[in-house]
């Protein structure tokens, strides 16, 4: 599914699915998707019987960052609910979220993050200001993510 090219992609054009596959049930645009990243950790070790003396680096395991999403309200109340289900307890709320790249025409998606069992851990209404100008009210959904692929 990934597309190279010769030109990088801009960053502005972009679908999430929060697990629901139905693109004629979108709910709402998001403004920002930040924090999908992946780190490896490595550890120092070196074998007592070793010819050369330092360390070799070995592999450790891996962990999944928390992605934030960030989108103007629209009074839908999906996103909120799916909070709730999981404030509850509702162990079979985990969903798969598919963040996936356009290009400028919109033909399809060009690259696909892939984030498997998340959970919501942060939901942040918008700040209310009756001075504020034309600020578009903001919320923010900051998800747990057990691991992340790319296609």
């Amino acid at each position: 599914m990934a597309t190279q090219r010769d030109n990088p992609y801009g960053g502005f054009n972009f679908l999430v699915d929060f697990a629901t596959g139905d693109a004629s049930t979108v709910r709402g645009g998001f403004q920002e998707v930040s924090g999908m990243n992946i780190e490896v950790t490595s550890a120092d070790y070196r074998a007592g019987n070793s010819p050369v003396n330092h360390p070799i680096k070995v592999n450790g395991v891996y962990k999944v960052g928390d992605v934030t999403f960030k989108r103007g309200l629209i009074g839908a109340l999906d996103l909120f609910q799916w909070v709730d289900a999981i404030r509850s307890g509702d162990q079979s709320a985990l969903r798969t979220v598919h963040v996936s790249l356009q290009d400028e025409a919109h033909n399809g998606p060009v690259m696909t993050w892939t984030l498997l069992n998340a959970r919501p851990l942060r939901y942040t209404a918008p700040s209310l200001n009756a001075k504020a100008g034309s600020e578009v009210a903001i919320e923010e959904l900051v998800l747990s993510v057990e691991d992340m692929s790319v296609e």
